[in-house]
């Protein structure tokens, strides 16, 4: 018996061994994926985790000299004093017309040229639609800017030079308020229209073929296999993209409508991202608590927006991010 429970006390003592080193050997086995996702992992840290301890001074006086800890604690005070501005339900209205316009301009278009193009058959006419759709992608945002004002120069783009070459008056695009957010907003959707059609490309090809085969046979044709087979196919992934384009609702960015700006249009154009560039960094007076309680207030906003978002598609069984 004594044997016995040595023996058993060995293997036990064994088999504890063998499986609190499973994980390490499982790890040096694939120690090149760990690598790989070193990278981003790193990054997410460095640029997105350890600047959340600078968003304190969203609620100090922030003294460069005496540094974060040392600056005076305020408080809601710029929280308030934001929300009291006479800027406040402009900036607001503007960022959230601008955003949910270019969020339901730009979703179903990547959608619609993905179908059609799993439908094609010549492939070099597929290709070339690809290359052609997704080369805009990789253009900046000063080019990008750039271009558009030629094309819509009142002298000499090619917009309004086959405006007056039908009779009618050139149209000074860019000094029009109305005109800023169709402008920025459709030339947004030609620019990413194909590098996010490459997504649905990808959720198309996974589609099983013997559900096409037998709607063939059925008799179904193009269309109805859209509706039924491919569209279903590909809305988990389309929901998904959904919820984490709501989740960036306020999040424009502020480059390609900085450099849209002008006097004239500042009225529809200026959105919070442009606004605390101007009072943070522009400004004389540098005022970094306040354009910090400005961004801290949007970034919570925007997670308010993405919870409630995913917890919608939670109660009406789509996917969701959890």
């Amino acid at each position: 018996m004594e044997a016995l429970k040595q023996t058993t006390g060995i293997q036990t003592k064994a088999s504890v061994k063998t499986s609190s080193s499973t994980p390490l050997k499982k790890m040096r086995k694939v120690w090149r994926l760990y690598v790989l996702i070193a990278l981003p992992v790193l990054y997410i840290i460095i640029f997105k985790y350890i600047p959340m301890y600078g968003a304190q001074i969203a609620f100090k006086n922030f003294i460069v000299t005496k540094g974060i800890w040392g600056s005076e604690w305020v408080g809601f005070k710029h929280f308030l004093r934001f929300f009291d501005s006479y800027e406040f339900w402009r900036l607001m209205s503007n960022t959230i017309v601008l955003s949910v316009y270019s969020l339901f301009a730009s979703f179903p278009f990547p959608i619609i040229l993905a179908l059609s193009l799993n439908y094609v058959k010549n492939q070099f006419f597929k290709k070339s639609v690809q290359m052609i759709t997704y080369a805009p992608h990789f253009i900046s945002v000063v080019v990008m800017v750039g271009i558009i004002l030629e094309l819509l120069d009142p002298r000499n783009g090619i917009v309004n030079s086959i405006i007056k070459g039908l009779g009618f008056e050139p149209v000074s695009f860019m000094g029009i308020p109305e005109y800023f957010k169709s402008i920025y907003v459709w030339s947004g959707v030609w620019q990413s229209v194909g590098f996010s059609c490459i997504i649905y490309l990808a959720a198309l090809a996974s589609i099983d073929p013997s559900l096409h085969e037998a709607a063939v046979v059925d008799g179904a044709n193009k269309v109805q296999r859209m509706w039924h087979i491919d569209i279903p196919g590909i809305m988990p992934i389309a929901i998904i993209i959904l919820i984490l384009n709501t989740g960036h609702m306020l999040d424009i960015g502020f480059e390609k409508v900085l450099l849209m700006q002008n006097p004239l249009n500042i009225r529809t154009s200026e959105v919070i991202d442009t606004y605390v560039y101007k009072v943070g960094l522009a400004s004389q007076a540098m005022n970094y608590s306040y354009s910090s309680a400005i961004g801290l207030f949007k970034s919570v906003i925007n997670l308010v927006l993405l919870v409630a978002v995913n917890k919608i598609a939670q109660k009406t069984k789509q996917e969701s991010l959890w």
